[in-house]
């Protein structure tokens, strides 16, 4: 999977839109080189920037629409149609199926590992996939009604 190859650097996006100093980025991006953590993540930490900032930083990089997965309608379906890994370790979350397109929600666009086998996995099924950002506490609160979901349809089986 490969969004746009030119696009701008998020750091630069938080400072022209001034979300952030360019004294915060320059701190966050040391503090990145010795934590391995995501930039967003270090700013959020820190205060120096809101979650629903950085999503907006995010989608404007990428190319991506921002969704809230609270009160966006899931097609339990779809998610039935790919693997539980898929869901809960890669945090990929398909929601929505139209003709065209299977509406995948991601909160890391730069996880390849993830992004490849929703690929994978979509082009085993004839699929094409269209990917929005969410919220870190979005995905979590899908997952958690995904587990719901798919224990209720066990135990279903079962009697």
């Amino acid at each position: 999977m490969a969004f746009e190859k030119h696009r701008k650097r998020l750091g630069d996006i938080l400072v022209q839109k001034g979300l952030v100093t360019v004294e915060q980025l320059e701190a966050a991006l040391k503090e990145q080189v010795l934590t391995k953590e995501f930039l967003g993540s270090i700013l959020i930490r820190k205060k120096h920037l809101k979650e629903k900032d950085f999503l907006r930083a995010l989608s404007e990089q990428f190319g991506l629409a921002v969704v809230n997965l609270k009160n966006s309608y899931i097609d339990w379906k779809i998610a039935e149609e790919f693997s539980p890994s898929l869901i809960l370790d890669y945090q990929c979350f398909p929601f929505q199926k139209d003709d065209r397109w299977v509406t995948l929600a991601i909160i890391n666009p730069f996880d390849a590992w993830a992004l490849q086998k929703a690929e994978n996995e979509a082009k085993a099924k004839s699929m094409s996939i269209k990917y929005v950002i969410c919220s870190q506490e979005d995905m979590q609160d899908a997952i958690e009604r995904y587990r719901f979901y798919m224990k209720k349809k066990i135990s279903n089986l079962l009697i």
